[in-house]
């Protein structure tokens, strides 16, 4: 590849569930523009991000595309309906064609999760850099993990989906959850909406006292439990709006992992430096639009 080929931008498309950020850099530290658009139906929201990469492709131009989506997503490059939107909660976007936005622009273009893209924008400028194997959470309007294991984001027969986890319950606990398939997997227990929902109040208002965080807390801390024990990560990193307006909740969950795990396995390496192994993300909520970018400059290398 030519030099003036490396120092071109990359365009990256981080496709969330209220909004779609598309970015054109090279990365953390030359952005070229940044446009956000309202995700409404699946049509008009990719009508318009193909809008603004035909207008970058025209000039200034870009060397590669990367697509961070909701999910679920079918990441199987085999099947028919690679990268398309599966089995969402998200009313018209199923079947949606995420790959179909680097149709006609000539460049490699990359698709995965955005937790995924977040997790590798993390390793490439953040806090896993260094790092072989690690997780990225986050923890919002939904919960969702990235698991990065020796370089690569998992795959298989579909992607992590490690928010959705089953896990123990806190001793006469039975609220029910709101998760639409599973009731009281992690995300029906932890994530804001849940939150909200077991308090009858915005999450932001809930104080740390209050059962709906006892759940949380517990469900979460069973979630790192599993991780753990699964993919072996050297680091596990938390962003997303509920995690980032409660301070109190990492030394929280340090606590409650180490106790859970019970001396097993990694659990003394783990509290010999509890605050570097459950940290929050060095790139904030630049994490997943520069995951978008970590894609595009990943096919644009191989």
């Amino acid at each position: 590849m030519s030099e003036d080929r490396q120092a071109a931008p990359a365009a990256g498309v981080e496709l969330g569930g209220t909004k779609c950020v598309c970015l054109l850099a090279t990365g953390p530290d030359h952005i070229v523009e940044e446009v956000r658009l309202p995700t409404r139906g699946a049509d008009e929201t990719l009508a318009a991000i193909r809008g603004v990469l035909a207008r970058w492709r025209a000039g200034p131009g870009f060397r590669a595309l990367g697509v961070a989506g909701f999910g679920p997503l079918e990441l199987d490059p085999a099947s028919p309906h690679f990268g398309r939107v599966t089995a969402t909660p998200k009313p018209g976007w199923r079947g949606a064609d995420l790959l179909s936005l680097g149709a006609g622009l000539d460049c490699p273009v990359a698709i995965d999760t955005d937790v995924n893209g977040a997790a590798l924008a993390e390793g490439r400028w953040g806090a896993a850099q260094g790092l072989r194997s690690y997780a990225y959470v986050t923890v919002g309007t939904g919960i969702g993990v990235g698991s990065v294991v020796d370089g690569r984001t998992v795959r298989g027969l579909g992607h992590s989906e490690a928010g959705h986890l089953r896990i123990a319950r806190r001793p006469g606990d039975d609220w029910p959850g709101v998760c639409p398939y599973h009731g009281d997997c992690v995300e029906g227990l932890a994530s804001g909406p849940a939150i909200a929902a077991r308090a009858g109040r915005p999450g932001d208002e809930v104080p740390a006292d209050h059962p709906a965080w006892e759940t949380a807390v517990g469900a979460l801390a069973g979630m790192l439990h599993n991780l753990v024990l699964t993919t072996c990560p050297e680091r596990i990193l938390i962003g997303g709006g509920v995690a980032e307006g409660q301070p109190w909740l990492f030394p929280r969950l340090r606590r409650d992992l180490i106790d859970s795990l019970g001396g097993y396995a990694t659990a003394d390496r783990i509290a010999a430096d509890a605050e570097a192994f459950v940290q929050p993300p060095a790139l904030g909520g630049r994490a997943g639009p520069l995951g978008a970018i970590a894609l595009a400059l990943d096919a644009a290398e191989r």
